[in-house]
């Protein structure tokens, strides 16, 4: 187990947070978003697209660029961004505000009308996401992966996604509170808790 992070406010965080001392929107980013739940389907969709783009990347460097990822990608509205075509590729590519990588560009596009035919399928991204939720407990601390995340990336990639792996999965499951992986000391690990206790599962 990895120490945890002290920064200057006394709140021991998750030891990832070192990676950035002192960046207020990384630890922000942790303290109210990584790990609490989320339902909605443009909020999903932007973090299965934005794990895509962080591999082999910090998500420091996305997380930083994330405004510019929206703004070049409609606001993660699968719909609009489902019907991008080379002009947007040729524009995104031009953007200094995201990362530039062609093949990541148009895995974002390709999986948005892949998003649209799940959706069509099965009432919400968030109803088919959070049915991949493990049962409670059943995943350790600081796994890089789990069965839970090959399952659904193994199901994403049987309906045609791209960039879906099970490490970038269990990011993505880590990251919409799918999984509670806040280190154990964590100030904000109780939080995160609470507000999976309280969520109510889509689709239930």
């Amino acid at each position: 187990m990895k120490p945890l992070y002290l920064p200057p406010d006394g709140r021991p965080r998750c030891a990832w947070c070192a990676a950035a001392p002192g960046d207020e929107l990384y630890l922000r980013y942790h303290d109210e978003e990584w790990g609490r739940p989320v339902a909605n389907d443009f909020r999903l969709f932007e973090k299965l697209c934005l794990e895509g783009f962080q591999s082999g990347l910090s998500w420091r460097t996305i997380l930083n660029k994330r405004e510019a990822f929206r703004a070049g990608f409609a606001g993660f509205d699968y719909h609009q961004v489902a019907r991008f075509g080379q002009a947007d590729v040729a524009r995104l590519l031009a953007d200094p505000g995201i990362v530039r990588h062609r093949g990541k560009i148009e895995a974002a596009i390709h999986n948005a009308g892949r998003c649209v035919e799940l959706v069509a399928a099965e009432g919400s991204l968030a109803a088919y996401l959070w049915r991949f939720e493990p049962a409670k407990n059943s995943v350790a601390h600081g796994l890089s992966q789990s069965p839970a995340s090959e399952a659904l990336s193994k199901d994403l990639k049987k309906r045609g996604w791209k960039f879906v792996g099970p490490t970038t999965m269990h990011a993505l499951m880590q990251a919409m509170g799918l999984i509670n992986d806040h280190q154990p000391g964590c100030h904000h690990w109780a939080e995160a808790q609470q507000a999976r206790d309280r969520f109510k599962r889509p689709g239930t």
